[in-house]
């Protein structure tokens, strides 16, 4: 691991937000679709940064083994997931010993330098009829379009406070992302989103009640296109 990257990751494992409001609310909602799909006995979760997800996995009592590039973070999972094998280590410098039945990426695939490059990775990792679910933030999500109209951002795949605090390289819309899927060689099984959102994450918590965080985690299943996140749940074709 080159010395900027490990600079670059201890800064964000140090400031991260991942836990914090509403977008843990966003993680739990993203568990929930992703029971919809796991498949087989072992898993790979990558980048879990703090374990939130990592924390709700557990409860599935498969096989964790989890990667992750922040020295920090790995300590934590090491110490509230004695049960999983946690291996620090860049995606890039990762060489697993066995292949799995479902690979997590939540949302990872836009802090990477090559997600093209990742996905190829991961596609090698994947058991025959395993699958890769990922999620990512939405350039065209409603709030990000309101920050254009309002001047708050130039255009809506630009890279807000939130995305530079969080080490964020690029926003992905649906394109782009099932873009990144199909030029890894991969298939795009289900292409899905989730959490609707019109405002920023300060403003939700400070105004909205729980019911209403949960009724527009489900509106943006109904309206992938313009939700908060994206996901993706991606196979080997046959």
């Amino acid at each position: 691991m080159s010395s900027e990257e490990e600079e670059k990751l201890q800064r964000i494992s140090e400031t991260s937000l991942y836990s914090a409001g509403v977008m843990q609310l966003a993680i739990g909602y993203c568990f929930r679709i992703l029971c919809r799909h796991l498949r087989g006995e072992n898993l790979l979760e990558m980048g879990p940064a703090e374990g939130v997800m990592t924390e709700l996995l557990a409860t599935t009592g498969k096989s964790m083994t989890v990667v992750e590039g922040s020295a920090l973070f790995c300590n934590g999972l090491q110490a509230r997931f004695p049960q999983a094998q946690v291996i620090n280590a860049l995606f890039e410098d990762f060489e697993p010993t066995e292949q799995f039945d479902t690979i997590i990426m939540g949302h990872v695939l836009e802090h990477v330098e090559d997600p093209v490059d990742i996905l190829l990775r991961a596609r090698g990792w994947l058991k025959p009829g395993g699958l890769i679910f990922a999620a990512v933030p939405n350039a065209q999500s409603l709030h990000r379009q309101a920050a254009v109209i309002m001047g708050m951002l130039p255009r809506v795949d630009a890279l807000n406070a939130m995305d530079l605090h969080h080490g964020h390289r690029r926003v992905f819309n649906p394109e782009t992302f099932r873009l990144a899927f199909t030029q890894a060689g991969l298939q795009v099984d289900i292409f899905g989103g989730y959490w609707l959102k019109p405002l920023a994450n300060g403003q939700i918590e400070s105004h909205w009640n729980s019911a209403m965080i949960e009724a527009f985690m489900q509106l943006g299943e109904r309206y992938p296109d313009i939700a908060g996140e994206l996901y993706i749940v991606a196979s080997v074709p046959s």
